[in-house]
């Protein structure tokens, strides 16, 4: 019998009023497209070393990690931070439709980032 016991552990920005940004992003999207999210996310947490398809840090930011997802002709990206080691703290996600990741969402995640830092703080 296989044990898989998870190397990364993420978790979802919560913003001080409560909301859920990556459940709201989520929630957005058919069942399908979640599904592959999810098993992403799974693959991020479970294996040691993460394919470069599916997970990278963006050059130039404040330490913000994208991930990556491709659902058919949909390509997906939710972005975040590592805290405290192996805690990955996703901030936002967006539908890909450019080369480039637009700078809105680096700075909503490096926004997002602070913000969560700081209250941790207190």
């Amino acid at each position: 019998m296989l044990t898989f016991v998870s190397v990364r552990t993420i978790i979802f920005y919560r913003t001080s009023t409560g909301n859920t940004p990556i459940k709201d992003f989520l929630d957005s999207l058919t069942g399908k497209q979640a599904q592959k999210v999810l098993w992403v996310l799974q693959l991020i947490e479970e294996l040691p070393a993460v394919p470069g398809q599916y997970f990278k840090k963006l050059s130039g930011t404040d330490d913000i990690w994208e991930v990556r997802v491709q659902y058919g002709s949909d390509t997906f990206r939710l972005l975040g931070f590592f805290h405290e080691g192996q805690l990955i703290i996703l901030t936002n996600g967006f539908t890909k439709k450019t080369q480039k990741t637009p700078l809105s969402e680096i700075s909503l995640a490096e926004k997002r980032k602070q913000d969560y830092v700081s209250r941790r703080r207190q």
